[in-house]
């Protein structure tokens, strides 16, 4: 069926309300096809759905690998790292546990448990650091 320049869509003889596509000649620009193609209902949620995409792209992908390498060097703890925790205290790992951890103490050796969790970073020098 024509209507003007666009043409309802029909499928298997059901005309969908709503649905234009451009009559056969009629060239139109991106963003005009783009409307005639799309019913209004879906161009008023596009510019929110764009939203979603975004906030996920900047805030929460950058937060799931940052988990993930701290995941990763809480799973690559090894006897004789030197660590620090959340709470400041820098120690060398003397025993591993499976969720804890015990930390000697500079400078008289005092051993504290402390939960994995709450490790903020190994600061081992590395060789290449010691370079």
């Amino acid at each position: 069926m024509e209507e003007g320049n666009f043409v309802l869509v029909e499928l298997a003889g059901l005309v969908l309300p709503g649905v234009l596509l451009p009559a056969p000649g009629v060239v139109l620009s991106a963003p005009s096809f783009l409307a005639a193609a799309l019913p209004a209902n879906y161009i008023t949620f596009l510019p929110a759905v764009l939203m979603v995409g975004v906030f996920y792209l900047l805030l929460f992908r950058p937060n799931q690998r940052k988990q993930k390498q701290w995941q990763e060097m809480l799973n690559n703890l090894r006897i004789g790292d030197k660590i620090t925790t959340t709470g400041g205290m820098r120690g060398t790992i003397v025993a591993l546990r499976d969720d804890a951890i015990q930390l000697k103490l500079p400078p008289d050796g005092i051993k504290v448990e402390v939960v994995k969790s709450a490790i903020a970073a190994v600061t081992t020098n590395t060789p290449e650091e010691a370079k």
